[in-house]
């Protein structure tokens, strides 16, 4: 079965601060998840932030973090936010993404 990918709004400002050369990595990753969504590890609480029921995926040397969901009922996968995880960033973003509820 081959899923759907849909992006958080703001995903695409996540992608612009990327270099062209991870900025194709990550994309290459992405297009995996269509066919094996479970590739990522799950996440729980980071930092504080409930990221239960998400998924976390490494690209490049594991510098870079994918953040998504699976919605089994639908066959998509919903990327939620793309970055690096100094400082917890990416979780702290995902967070405020999915607070906002605008997916």
């Amino acid at each position: 079965m081959r899923y759907r990918i849909k992006y958080h709004p703001q995903v695409c400002n996540d992608l612009r601060v990327l270099d062209k050369s991870i900025c194709d990595k990550v994309l290459k990753k992405i297009g995996q998840l269509a066919e094996k969504p479970y590739i990522g590890h799950l996440l729980g609480n980071k930092a504080g932030i409930d990221l239960s029921g998400y998924r976390k995926l490494y690209v490049d040397k594991q510098r870079i973090r994918i953040v998504y969901r699976i919605d089994e009922a639908m066959s998509v996968v919903m990327i939620v936010a793309i970055g690096k995880r100094d400082d917890l960033h990416i979780y702290k973003l995902a967070g405020q993404r999915l607070s906002t509820d605008e997916m």
